[in-house]
């Protein structure tokens, strides 16, 4: 799959957060606003994605925003447009953004529930991953492990999926549980968490 008509769509974003880079100084809150409809052209303006493999990121937790950030401006988690976008982040816009968008109020998708088969094996593949021990008893998650319950469908997929490919790597402990189930599991538990 070609990835050039979402370079060609990412320029003019890259463009617009190079123009708003605030000084060495630390970001304002008109800087972060700024920056944060940088975010808004992907993961929508009023907090749903304008494409369903971007996550929702309203309302998520402060913590993890955060460290996903530092890993795309690292490398340590792979994506063309937000490493390009992370790159020029300062820890301050960093933590301004997680800030930002953890105060905002998560968006309900009303995507369909897991039928009972689904719902039955994601159960199974919950216990024997123990997800519930980072992501909690209803997929909410905590300060740095992230809500999952409601999480746009494809994009929970695709993230277990490459977990499982270890093609996402900021996670090793994640990348070690998804190669313990089966890749059936991984779509039960996406249907699961989504409809949650």
């Amino acid at each position: 799959m070609s990835h050039l008509p979402l370079r060609a769509a990412a320029l003019p974003l890259l463009a617009l957060l190079a123009q708003s880079t605030p000084s060495p100084a630390s970001a304002g809150a008109e800087d972060i606003e700024e920056k944060a409809q940088v975010c808004a052209s992907c993961h929508g303006e009023a907090g749903t994605p304008v494409d369903k493999s971007y996550p929702l990121i309203w309302g998520q937790h402060q913590g993890y925003l955060y460290l996903q950030l530092r890993d795309f401006k690292l490398g340590q988690r792979k994506n063309e447009i937000m490493n390009g976008i992370a790159q020029d982040m300062s820890r301050e816009d960093m933590m301004g953004l997680a800030e930002y968008f953890s105060k905002k109020t998560w968006v309900n998708l009303n995507q369909p529930r897991a039928s009972p088969e689904e719902a039955k094996r994601a159960e199974t593949a919950i216990t024997a991953g123990q997800c519930s021990s980072c992501h909690g008893a209803e997929g909410l998650g905590d300060s740095t492990n992230p809500r999952i319950a409601g999480q746009r469908r494809e994009y929970i997929l695709k993230t277990l999926q490459d977990f499982r490919a270890r093609t996402r790597t900021n996670n090793p402990w994640m990348s070690d549980i998804t190669n313990t189930l089966a890749p059936e599991d991984l779509e039960a538990l996406a249907s699961y968490m989504a409809g949650r």
